[in-house]
């Protein structure tokens, strides 16, 4: 900590704000990939604020979880159904991580010589990963079969979330929001550790950085922890912040 601290003295001011500037960038796709995923119109001011809440709250909760919480309460104030409001929450979770592995893997095609994923991580944790993955959907499916209210909640999710879908892509708007959102909230993302390291002066290619950010991000996808165990934002004080002034408001 204490030489983190020193070179952190010494880093590149202009390439620090740069990175904070980008950092609440990262608010305007996630802004964009939300109103992509209703047809009615959100309004602007509200829709940010709460996306600025729900990264607060996302930290306490995980796999995104405490985001949804914060979105799904929102949503219904502003008068979106319970049934429709999770359905867009469904579709959010399902272009979120496809914008994540298309960009990842335009950038693996665009450098073949970079660091490929697979050799920042010891083959032992995708093993671990892929068990994982597979134990969680296991247990899913047996839940599913089992307990018949949640079939049944499950199958009118899925098939409100399909209707939903295919009425959102009839609508080029729509559509553009949706899949910018979920490719330019990662892109933010990378540009901002990009940014970081080029502060610190890490003799590290910006494409090498990008690549191993996104990759971490795949795998804390896979075994989800509460707030991505160790990726605290920079945000996390004023979202809280923000959090509790929109539940004052009664705005989620």
């Amino acid at each position: 900590m204490a030489s983190g601290f020193v070179r952190l003295r010494g880093a590149d001011p202009a390439w620090l704000v740069a990175a904070g500037i980008l950092t609440v960038a990262c608010w305007l796709p996630v802004c964009l990939l939300r109103q992509g995923t209703v047809l009615e119109p959100l309004p602007a001011g509200r829709l940010f604020a709460s996306q600025v809440a729900a990264g607060s709250a996302n930290h306490l909760l995980p796999a995104g979880l405490g985001a949804h919480v914060v979105t799904l309460r929102f949503l219904r104030s502003c008068g979106i159904s319970a049934p429709r409001a999770c359905a867009a929450l469904a579709l959010y979770s399902l272009a979120q991580p496809i914008g994540r592995y298309a960009l990842l893997i335009a950038l693996m095609a665009a450098s073949p010589d970079a660091s490929a994923p697979g050799a920042l991580l010891p083959a032992e944790r995708g093993v671990l990963a892929l068990f994982l993955l597979v134990t969680v959907g296991a247990v899913g499916a047996a839940l599913l079969w089992c307990v018949r209210p949640l079939r049944a909640f499950v199958q009118d999710l899925l098939s409100t979330a399909l209707t939903d879908a295919r009425a959102l892509h009839t609508r080029p708007a729509r559509a553009l929001a949706l899949w910018c959102g979920a490719v330019g909230f990662p892109a933010l993302q990378a540009a901002v550790m990009v940014a970081v390291a080029r502060a610190l002066q890490l003799p590290v290619p910006a494409l090498d950085v990008a690549l191993a950010y996104l990759t971490a991000t795949v795998v804390a996808g896979i075994v989800p922890t509460p707030g991505g165990i160790g990726s605290v934002e920079a945000a996390l004080l004023p979202g809280a912040l923000v959090l509790a002034s929109l539940v004052r408001r009664k705005v989620i």
